[in-house]
């Protein structure tokens, strides 16, 4: 059993300044009997404090009851709230956006797949705002059009249809110079994984120089392979809010493609980016597990290891080697992506280092120019294992798993939680035996 204590501060549980968390998420378990919720909203209502919503489920941790609650911080008597539904809770966690002044609080993250839609429009930038560099930033005919993608991922919610894009024809012809110049390197630079599930997007998602596939199409076809799925995103995520949606296999993609003066060029992800670099490895199941294990490893991590996880993901996803049959081949996005320096890395001129989760975590880069540095990994099994090793040393009160069949994030904080899943998966591995026994 384990009971955190909340520190409140002024009296009031903290919420941030700029107001844009105004609620805090609990997670409790009460002895198990009829009526436990019943007794559990009491407590809330004698104390004035108000509930912006409630989920109850069969406690995995503990016989009885588990459940979460998000409550709005701004009204009630929270300290009083919090402090009588922990001495009378079994398990009591705390789970919040504003954490750094709460040492007994764990950073906010998204337990259920639907819980994507409470942070997909807290963007750094929204994608109409361009830099005074951008090559469109004079051009308000297409600045008026990224405010549309921006428009269509802001009102986006989990479980709808992505809305179809009727691409300009300006749109398309920005589109099929990225396509054919890139397409012209692939065969020689880049991994067998890219180059094995390229032929399949062109048959099942429409990929070709004269068409830009729809994100619809294509997460549907990443879903029937992988499990991985796209979401559009109207601009910039914190990383912490971007990694999260790793973890449910959830890529946030950008709909908008670069402005048509520089086909070659973009200092932001575009559609381009996003369906020729990242799509083609989201396919490949290794990969996938990779990309999700670094999600998982950021849920509920502090900000220190955030930023380590965002840059082993800057190494690896977007600007990762390999080494297939002794030959150095380009993995990572931002090199599938960019003709420029898909040529670069392989130039011999770069350095290369082995990956190695510590020790990336830490390197520097730049945003702007052709990465001096590169790390290459071995296999993505073999990277795979090094993230699951390096999340074992993030300091974290719990274990995390997905959940698959429902979607969602379990908190692995009890042994006889711990044991019911070894005990699933020996069912499982005994499955596995008696199958391979039959050959």
């Amino acid at each position: 059993m384990s009971h955190t204590k909340p520190t409140i501060l002024d009296g009031k549980f903290p919420s941030s300044e700029d107001g844009s968390s105004n609620s805090v998420s609990i997670i409790f378990s009460l002895e198990e009997e009829v009526g436990a919720l019943a007794e559990g909203l009491k407590i809330f209502k004698k104390h004035s404090v108000n509930l912006l919503h409630i989920e109850s489920r069969s406690s995995v941790r503990l016989p009885g009851y588990e459940f979460m609650v998000e409550i709005d911080v701004r009204c009630g008597d929270i300290e009083g709230a919090m402090e009588e539904i922990r001495k009378n809770a079994s398990y009591f966690q705390i789970i919040t956006r504003d954490y750094k002044d709460n040492s007994d609080a764990v950073p906010w993250f998204p337990v259920n797949i639907r819980d994507l839609d409470k942070f997909a429009n807290q963007i750094l930038s929204y994608g109409s705002e361009l830099d005074s560099d951008h090559p469109g930033f004079t051009d308000q005919v297409y600045r008026a059009r990224r405010k549309e993608f921006a428009d269509i991922a802001f009102h986006y919610k989990h479980g709808t249809p992505i809305p179809t894009v009727e691409y300009t024809d300006i749109e398309k012809a920005t589109w099929k110079v990225v396509f054919n110049n890139l397409t012209k390197l692939y065969k020689t630079h880049a991994c067998y994984e890219h180059n094995h599930v390229f032929p399949l997007l062109m048959e099942n998602c429409g990929y070709g120089p004269d068409n830009i596939p729809q994100l619809q199409t294509v997460s549907d076809f990443l879903k029937s392979v992988t499990g991985f799925s796209l979401r559009p995103v109207a601009g910039l995520l914190s990383s912490r809010d971007f990694l999260a949606g790793l973890a449910f296999r959830v890529f946030h993609s950008t709909q908008y493609i670069r402005h048509h003066s520089k086909p070659n060029y973009t200092p932001e992800p575009d559609v381009c980016h996003e369906l020729l670099g990242h799509v083609p490895l989201f396919a490949d199941p290794a990969f996938a597990q990779f990309s999700q294990e670094i999600g998982l490893a950021s849920l509920g991590a502090s900000d220190d290891y955030i930023e380590k996880l965002a840059t082993c993901y800057w190494f690896t996803v977007e600007f990762g080697m390999c080494r297939q049959d002794g030959e150095l081949k380009a993995y990572g996005a931002g090199l599938l992506s960019s003709f420029g320096e898909l040529e670069w890395c392989l130039s011999g001129k770069p350095e290369l280092r082995p990956f190695d989760p510590v020790k990336t975590g830490e390197q520097k880069y730049p945003i702007t120019e052709h990465q001096p540095v590169y790390f290459v990994t071995e296999s993505f099994e073999d990277a795979k294992q090094k993230m699951i090793d390096f999340a074992s040393t993030i300091p974290r009160p719990f274990g995390v798993r997905y959940d698959p069949y429902t979607q969602t994030i379990q908190l692995l904080d009890s042994k006889r939680q711990i044991q019911k899943l070894i005990t699933n998966i020996n069912s499982e591995i005994r499955t596995l035996i008696d199958a391979f026994g039959k050959f």
